[in-house]
């Protein structure tokens, strides 16, 4: 796993297991959760983007060489498979609880698990090389894992999620574009450039204002009404207003034709 800074207040986590396309191993899944939850306190780093070394942005897991999970000793077969997904679990929950807005900059392949780990994230840009695929449903499983069933509809919506899920069909860089499942997609050489270009434009703004809108966004596909989530933005926005001169150095900015300098 490899931790950069490539600008300032920006972190890149780097799946780093490019032979086996970042396929997600043991060793490889515990240390990229321990790489998130290691960034989520960094309280230098404003928005945090994630990708996959060399062509691949991640295979989905590894059926040649995947290990074992740790602290399985003494447990028999089915303990050891709750253990094992329980562990992959929490590496799409470490990604929503990240502080930082999470960019995912899918380089190529995400298939199945891959698939998960890239709509874990707040925000997907991709590759013209990239491609997506629900791949349970190929290998005589089902296709829903890590949070796919719940991740994918709220993405791009039910018909098509249920289309990509049932059909294991792969999904180019072009459609993901058209039906939402990325933001967009940009040449293969210019994508880490467009995610710093984004998030360095993140980490300009306020830091409460982010994380709440971060929250909130999140929130809001969990909600379980209109009226319930609104009562939750206004107290978020009511938040900030209150307790920071945001709002005020933003106004001052403007008026006098400068960025604003958030300090809170």
């Amino acid at each position: 796993m490899l931790i950069d800074k490539p600008r300032p207040h920006v972190a890149l986590i780097t799946l780093n297991r490019p032979e086996r396309m970042n396929a997600m191993a043991f060793d490889v899944m515990v240390p990229f959760r321990e790489a998130l939850e290691e960034v989520s306190r960094d309280n230098g780093v404003r928005a945090v983007i994630v990708t996959g070394a060399g062509r691949g942005f991640c295979s989905g897991a590894d059926l040649e060489s995947a290990g074992a999970p740790p602290g399985i000793d003494g447990l028999t077969l089915p303990t050891i498979a709750l253990r094992s997904m329980e562990l992959l679990d929490d590496v799409v929950r470490a990604m929503r609880r990240v502080h930082q807005p999470v960019i995912a900059a899918v380089n190529g392949p995400a298939i199945g698990g891959g698939l998960c780990l890239s709509l874990a994230a707040d925000i997907r840009l991709a590759s013209e090389t990239a491609l997506f695929r629900a791949a349970g449903i190929n290998n005589g499983l089902t296709a829903s894992e890590l949070g796919l069933s719940y991740l994918l509809p709220r993405a791009i919506g039910a018909s098509r999620a249920f289309e990509i899920m049932l059909s294991g069909r792969d999904v180019d860089a072009a459609e993901a574009e058209r039906i939402g499942l990325v933001s967009r997609t940009v040449p293969g050489d210019k994508l880490l450039g467009a995610c710093y270009d984004l998030a360095e434009r993140i980490a300009g703004f306020s830091r409460p204002g982010v994380e709440l809108t971060k929250r909130s966004l999140w929130s809001g596909l969990d909600a379980s009404s209109l009226d319930a989530h609104m009562g939750q933005e206004g107290l978020g926005q009511l938040y900030v207003r209150l307790t920071t001169r945001n709002f005020d150095e933003a106004i001052a900015a403007r008026k006098q034709n400068r960025p604003p300098d958030f300090k809170d």
